[in-house]
């Protein structure tokens, strides 16, 4: 039995000061039951808690780590980085860097401002896409989580889900009003939305491929239909690949599916795990941003030096290695043998993966929209989390969360992990 006494004790004391213990939902661990542990240190594919427990980390700090922990080239930079200061709240070259490499990379982002998380690009997004288009209602889907912004907090995804509180308390209805929710993959929906709200639709907002209620993808043709119909509309079609984008390809889902869009959000990766939010698209959409247009945004710490030198870095490597060949082939190897594994078992498991992003849902079902998501078994995947954690494999604490491969991992990595796999699904089938 792997022992954590010093995660409960640091458990118990957090609680006193801190909502729940944690500074996040999902890591309380409340829906998969426990308490959960505190990392003292990670590197590579690998995470060390404080009790000395050695774990293969598919989390990978939810996303950024597409290179592993602890990095040396961005390690290094950021400590030369903040030699000559934190922060600035003036204009540094990073910034500028970094804005180039993101347009020169995403072939429909032709400017990009920078903020500080996922939440702040979605919601200057909303905002933008309403102070372009001169309209008020935005669509969003079921189950994509846009960060926990008033107006997109229905039937999000992520930690809302996690706690069964879609709608969370302290949004008055009126923030909500102008939001339209449309199930994931349904086209009939999305058409009778613009037909019921006719010149009133500003922009249409989804993860291209959701994962903040496990991952699920797009139907064939859906992406395609969600671009024509908001031409035909003349609203605004904004891709979140805070998650997706750097992670599918320098590209991200939009360059994969081919399709895009007018506005997009970014985060994660281009901070390489430092707090860094970005959206950008068409320059016509993106020059009414003040200061040369009325949609007004601001940040103080927008652009920080750390964030961006941390983050060009990645890029850097991600650019110049086979780090997308090598995920890919990850990928295929743990897909595979998660499906060879729960068929030997004799369980229910739909897996889904797209590149080095990964899900299992326990159901018989199809998983194509977050109704099919939510009939998946809680109580299998609580069962199934405790005992891969049991054998050192850190998966995330939630059925409703995507799981990240890293550069970092190896094929040995992977065949521990569908071993494990096996071992566990014997007893949770």
């Amino acid at each position: 039995m792997v022992q954590r006494t010093k995660s409960h004790d640091l458990f118990e004391q957090a609680l006193k000061w801190i909502p729940g213990g944690v500074n996040s939902p999902v890591r309380a661990f409340r829906a998969v039951g426990g308490t959960p542990f505190f990392v003292q240190s990670a590197r590579g594919a690998w995470i060390h808690d404080v009790d000395g427990n050695t774990m293969i980390d598919y989390v990978g700090t939810w996303g950024p780590a597409i290179l592993g922990h602890a990095h040396p080239r961005i390690i290094q930079v950021i400590r030369d980085t903040a030699e000559h200061g934190t922060s600035f709240g003036i204009p540094n070259p990073w910034e500028v860097t970094m804005a180039a490499r993101v347009c020169e990379a995403v072939e429909s982002v032709k400017q990009v401002r920078m903020c500080n998380s996922g939440t702040e690009a979605c919601m200057s997004a909303i905002r933008l896409a309403r102070g372009y288009t001169g309209r008020p209602k935005i669509i969003k889907f079921a189950g994509c989580y846009h960060g926990h912004v008033d107006s997109l907090l229905v039937k999000a995804g992520s930690g809302a889900l996690t706690f069964g509180n879609p709608d969370s308390a302290g949004v008055p209805p009126e923030f909500t009003a102008h939001t339209i929710v449309v199930n994931y993959n349904d086209k009939a929906g999305v058409r009778a939305a613009f037909e019921a709200n006719p010149g009133q639709i500003a922009g249409v907002i989804l993860e291209p491929v959701p994962a903040n209620a496990g991952l699920y993808l797009p139907k064939d043709g859906f992406l395609e239909f969600l671009r024509e119909i908001t031409a035909a509309n003349e609203s605004v079609l904004i891709f979140d690949e805070v998650m997706t984008g750097f992670r599918l390809g320098l590209g991200g889902a939009q360059q994969r599916f081919g399709i895009e869009p007018d506005l997009s959000t970014f985060g994660k990766i281009i901070g390489a795990g430092l707090p860094v939010g970005a959206f950008g698209g068409r320059s016509e959409i993106m020059q009414c941003l003040a200061p040369v247009g009325p949609v007004y945004q601001a940040g103080t710490l927008s652009g920080n030096p750390l964030a961006m030198a941390a983050g060009i870095t990645a890029l850097e490597e991600l650019e110049k290695s086979d780090a997308y060949d090598h995920l890919e082939q990850l990928g295929q190897q743990l897909e595979e043998g998660m499906k060879d594994a729960a068929s030997r078992a004799g369980a229910d498991v739909r897996f889904h993966r797209i590149g080095s992003m990964f899900c299992g849902y326990f159901t018989p079902g199809e998983v194509h929209s977050l109704d099919d998501a939510m009939a998946a078994d809680r109580d299998k995947f609580a069962a199934f989390f405790h005992g891969m954690l049991e054998r050192d494999i850190y998966l995330a604490p939630s059925q409703f969360e995507a799981g990240f491969i890293s550069a970092a991992h190896t094929a040995e990595d992977i065949d521990k992990t569908v071993a494990a796999a096996f071992d566990v699904l014997k007893k949770v089938a």
